[in-house]
């Protein structure tokens, strides 16, 4: 599926990277802790977080995450969205919880990656 395609049927905001929306999503994940998203992230993925801060660009660019979803409506500042723009990561925004959006992509055949 295409992140376009989520944004689509979820009614996302894109908050960076709208030029990428036409990369393919294989899995999702829903983690707040940085160091588990590294070592568990993989190509591909969707992340849902809460984090906001500059170090969930660098997270996504080191493990090729396809984009970030951020719940709850929770404002990202203007500097973590240009380094998105710049690193050419696709930030999402939503007013679901995360639990809201898990259920909700896992309906539109988003599975968990595996547990390799």
């Amino acid at each position: 599926m295409k992140i376009g395609q989520v944004v689509e049927q979820l009614s996302l905001r894109v908050l960076a990277g709208e030029n990428y929306l036409g990369r393919e999503v294989y899995w999702g994940y829903c983690c707040d802790l940085l160091s588990r998203v590294m070592s568990k992230g993989k190509k591909g993925g969707l992340w849902i977080t809460v984090q906001t801060h500059m170090n969930i660009v660098a997270v996504a660019v080191l493990t090729e995450i396809a984009c970030i979803i951020i719940p709850e409506g929770i404002q990202v500042e203007e500097e973590v969205l240009k380094k998105a723009e710049d690193e050419k990561v696709v930030i999402l925004s939503s007013d679901m919880t995360a639990f809201e959006l898990a259920g909700k992509l896992y309906q539109m055949g988003i599975e968990s990656q595996s547990q390799e």
